[in-house]
């Protein structure tokens, strides 16, 4: 059984939607998958843009999903994460990118509608 989970981010002040993204990209997410690798069988970054155009100062920037096999591989992964030479090397480069006064992370669970192949009739 796949355990999912995901965290909201917030880019820390003054650094741009652009900057944010290409930095987490080509630095930040090859921490993640150093520290990842032998616990999550997925990573994944989904980068949020307001559909109206408006960045909010409460809107987050990014989700960040991870998937593990099991409850017990996940919590083995946030136990070596908590290494001190590990976490200092996290929080590290985190600082260069997110307010981590606003990161917030979840365990998930799921429910998914089936959904018709057609449209169903729309109301009057």
């Amino acid at each position: 059984m796949t355990v999912t989970v995901i965290t909201l981010l917030k880019r820390r002040e003054g650094m741009s939607p652009q900057d944010f993204r290409a930095y987490y990209e080509s630095n930040h997410s090859k921490i993640g998958e150093a520290v990842l690798s032998g616990y999550a069988t997925r990573y994944v970054r989904r980068f949020l843009t307001p559909m109206d155009g408006v960045d909010q100062p409460f809107d987050y920037d990014v989700v960040m999903e991870i998937d593990f096999p099991d409850e017990a591989t996940r919590d083995a992964c946030f136990t070596a994460l908590r290494n001190p030479e590990t976490l200092a090397m996290i929080v590290e480069d985190e600082e260069k990118l997110f307010d981590r006064s606003r990161v917030r992370t979840f365990s998930v669970t799921q429910s998914a509608s089936k959904m018709p192949p057609v449209p169903l009739a729309q109301p009057e």
